[in-house]
């Protein structure tokens, strides 16, 4: 490739001293174009960029279309950082890299595990500048939702690694370098979050990715010396097919049954009987003893004094990602509910009580989708399992695409598959 053709040493380093980065940057430039294009990339790209290029298409990520949405803002984003591990550690990544960062041109991330951005801190013009791809504070850059880029792909990869220009898959993306790693937990090696440093072609050069090193090393330090024990008040998971009760960056999983009960109590803030909740859990007699069995069970995980009882009614404020998509939808802020809507409501539950309230959501979700007209997130939806035989989401995907392309053709066939097996409903 250019100058620096040939086999590198270091696969995660984006430029080696001897390269031209001018004639590196067009020949990745080329390299992307062909990946997009036809799915090839030249056997000069390096291999932990291509892979990521191939999970990137995998997951669906458009390079042309706006990535990074904002998933948590406000007071739910203050809540989050201010109970994060990775709080922690910033006052450490101030002192080495936020502090000359200004009037530099370089931005400075931290991260959680997940890929969503904490902070970002430094120059201020090229904040403003980032903002335009929104690579701002509470938006996630995982892999998973933007494609190749630092922070995300140290995550997927649990290494430290450099992303050059048009090594990112969005397009958007391509006039920034940055270089990021991974920041562990000394006490149970979990990945907390990472350090990110983003810039222009110089946040390539082998000596950056060395400081992002060393600075994630100073960071477990501090975290070895002064480890942060984190107690908020629960928060409940229950989108998608894994519930769980979140105590600060501890993750305890719940079964079908604790889920649902929880479920209903927080639904019925006034409390319920526990004939009412066994209704509500199967509509045939289940016994109650069952049921206070199962309440004293969920009693020791959320702590004693968590659950009243006669009524049954929860005694602490808990939130949860069903209320932050309530939240979402109530403020008109759809691209928040899809970046929150991970899943189906409690999949595997037939209770009547949850299929209900499944239902609303569902309902208020496709409400919210048809009328944002976005083809991304009318896309995003025929994807998913509430709405890949929805009718009306299709036709409406369809409104929302040029009438002479590949797609809408594709589309027009899908529609006339679902009104054969469904009858046009």
């Amino acid at each position: 490739m250019g100058s620096g053709a040939g086999i590198r040493a270091n696969p995660w380093v984006a430029l080696r001293p001897d390269e031209d980065a001018e004639q590196v940057g067009t020949d990745v430039s080329a390299a992307h174009e062909s990946f997009v294009e036809r799915g090839e990339a030249p056997a000069s790209i390096r291999q932990v960029v291509e892979a990521s290029w191939v999970r990137s298409r995998g997951n669906g990520i458009d390079p042309d279309r706006q990535i990074g949405r904002t998933s948590l803002t406000g007071i739910e984003l203050e809540r989050y950082r201010r109970s994060h591990p990775m709080s922690s550690v910033r006052p450490v990544v101030q002192t080495l890299l936020v502090e000359d960062a200004e009037d530099t041109g370089l931005l400075i991330a931290l991260s959680d595990a997940h890929g969503r951005l904490l902070w970002v801190e430094g120059d201020s013009t090229a904040k403003d500048r980032a903002a335009g791809m929104n690579f701002v504070d509470g938006a996630d850059w995982s892999e998973a939702a933007v494609g190749t880029n630092a922070p995300g792909t140290a995550l997927a990869l649990d290494h430290c690694v450099q992303i050059f220009g048009a090594e990112h898959y969005s397009r958007l993306v391509h006039p920034w370098s940055c270089a990021a790693g991974p920041v562990h937990d000394p006490a149970t090696g979990r990945i907390l979050g990472t350090i990110d440093i983003t810039g222009g072609p110089r946040v390539a050069a082998p000596e950056v990715l060395s400081l992002i090193r060393a600075t994630v090393a100073v960071a477990e330090s501090e975290l070895r010396a002064h480890p942060v024990i984190v107690r908020t008040a629960p928060r409940v998971e229950l989108l998608g097919s894994r519930p769980a009760l979140l105590f600060g960056n501890e993750r305890i999983a719940l079964s079908r049954r604790h889920s649902e009960i929880l479920l209903l109590l927080m639904e019925h803030p006034e409390g319920l009987a526990t004939e009412h909740i066994a209704v509500l859990l199967d509509e045939r007699d289940l016994d109650a003893v069952t049921v206070r069995a199962e309440i004293s069970r969920l009693r020791r995980i959320l702590g004693g004094a968590s659950l009243g009882s006669r009524p049954y009614r929860l005694l602490t404020e808990l939130d949860s990602d069903v209320g932050e998509l309530r939240r979402s939808l109530r403020r008109g802020d759809i691209g928040a509910a899809v970046a929150r809507y991970r899943g189906q409501l409690l999949p595997a539950s037939a209770a009547p009580g949850v299929v209900r309230v499944r239902e609303s959501l569902r309902a208020r979700m496709r409400a919210a989708v048809l009328t944002s007209r976005d083809p991304a997130i009318l896309g995003w939806w025929i994807s998913s399992v509430d709405g890949r035989e929805d009718r009306g989401a299709w036709s409406a995907y369809q409104a929302s695409l040029e009438r002479d392309t590949s797609l809408y053709a594709q589309v027009a066939a899908q529609i006339a598959v679902l009104d054969r097996e469904f009858g046009g409903r």
